[in-house]
C-alpha cells in the first residue's frame, strides 16, 4: 500500500488483537475444485441493511468479497477499506463506519496488528457484535505475517468461520451459507486452485525475488523459493528503515540472476523497490505485480487472485524460455 507519508508499524504492532467472540471451526471438508467466478459485489455504501438480511462489516474489501459470496442474498456487507490509495495500517476511521460497525451483527477484522483501529470501533460499541478475527482465528500473534488472504489455506478456514458464524445468526440460514461456502470453495476458487496447482507442477523450487511480505504467503503454495532477505520484505511492508546489507544481498541476486522473477506490490512502490525493479529490467529478469487490496475494488476476490496469478505464471514462462 502506499503509506501516505506514515510508517506503518510501531503504532499497529502495538495494536490489541481481538479474540474471535466465536468458538473456532475446522475448516469445510471441501477440496473438490472445478469452474466459474461468480461476480458478487465486495461491499455496499453504509446504511440500513435490507429487511431480513444479516448486516456485515469487513474492515476489508478482501474478506468483504468472500462474505458477501458465502453469504449470498441473505446478508448485507459493507467494506471499509476500499480504496487502493487507503493504508489500512493508518486508516481514519469515519462517523459512517463506527455507525456501521455499530449495526453489524457480524464483523470481520484481519487483526494481527494490520487494522488497528477496527478494534477501537468493535471496543467502542461495547461488544454487541459478533467479531470474527482473523489472526485470532488462525492463532497468530502480533507481529506474525498479517497479509492471510494470500495464503490458500488460511482463506479455507476463514470460508468455514464466516458460514458457522453467519449459521448461528441466521440459524434458519444455516444450511444455505453451508452450501455458499461449498460454492465458493469449489466453483469461484476453481479457477485459482487450478492455477496454484499448475505453477506449483511446472515451477516448484524457482528461486525467486519479492519486494515485500505478502508473497511470502503465496510463495510456498506455488511452490517457488523466495531469497530476498525476510527482514527486507517485512521492512517494505511495514514501512521501517531497510538495511544497506540487505539492498546489497538483493542487488547481488539480480545481478548474478539468483532470481528468476521478482514480484512487486504495484500499491507500494517504494525508492528501494524502483530500484530493484530497474535492476530487473537491465538484468532482462522478468517482473510480476501483486496489490495489497482489492484491484479494481469492484472485482471479485477471486478474479483478482486469478489476474495475478497469470502474470505469475507468464513471468515464469518467460525466464524459463
Amino acid at each position: 500500500m502506499r503509506r501516505l507519508g506514515r510508517a506503518r508499524v510501531r503504532a499497529a504492532r502495538r495494536a490489541p488483537v481481538l479474540r474471535a467472540a466465536v468458538p473456532l471451526v475446522g475448516a469445510l471438508g471441501v477440496l473438490a475444485i472445478t469452474a466459474l467466478a461468480v461476480a458478487v459485489p465486495s461491499g455496499r455504501p453504509p446504511g440500513l441493511a435490507p429487511a431480513g438480511t444479516v448486516p456485515v462489516v469487513a474492515a476489508e474489501n478482501f474478506w468483504g468479497s468472500i462474505v458477501a459470496q458465502v453469504g449470498g442474498d441473505r446478508v448485507s456487507v459493507t467494506s471499509i477499506i476500499t480504496n487502493p490509495n487507503a493504508d489500512p495500517h493508518a486508516y481514519e476511521p469515519t462517523p459512517a463506519d463506527a455507525r456501521a460497525i455499530a449495526s453489524a451483527r457480524l464483523v470481520v477484522v484481519n487483526g494481527i496488528g494490520y487494522d488497528p483501529w477496527a478494534a477501537k470501533l468493535v471496543a467502542a460499541d461495547a461488544g454487541t457484535s459478533t467479531v470474527l478475527d482473523v489472526g485470532s482465528l488462525l492463532g497468530l500473534r502480533a507481529g506474525a505475517n498479517p497479509h492471510r488472504w494470500y495464503d490458500p489455506a488460511d482463506v479455507r478456514r476463514v470460508v468455514a468461520a464466516v458460514a458457522a458464524d453467519l449459521g448461528r445468526l441466521d440459524p434458519a440460514g444455516a444450511s444455505y451459507f453451508r452450501r455458499g461456502a461449498r460454492r465458493f470453495l469449489t466453483v469461484a476458487l476453481a479457477p485459482y486452485d487450478a492455477l496454484v496447482r499448475e505453477i506449483r507442477a511446472r515451477f516448484a523450487g524457482t528461486p525467486v525475488g519479492a519486494s515485500e511480505s505478502i508473497f511470502s504467503m503465496l510463495a510456498p503454495a506455488l511452490g517457488l523459493r523466495v531469497l530476498t532477505p525476510p527482514a527486507f520484505l517485512r521492512a517494505v511492508s511495514e514501512g521501517s528503515e531497510v538495511s544497506a546489507g540487505d539492498r546489497a544481498a538483493i542487488d547481488r541476486q539480480i545481478r548474478l540472476h539468483l532470481i528468476k522473477i521478482y514480484v512487486f506490490n504495484s500499491q507500494n512502490v517504494t525508492p528501494d523497490v524502483q530500484a530493484q525493479l530497474a535492476e530487473c529490467r537491465a538484468a532482462g529478469i522478468p517482473t510480476a505485480t501483486i496489490t495489497e487490496t482489492l484491484a479494481p475494488a469492484s472485482a471479485t476476490y477471486e478474479a483478482w487472485q486469478v489476474r495475478e496469478l497469470r502474470g505469475i505464471r507468464a513471468a515464469l514462462v518467460r525466464a524459463a524460455a
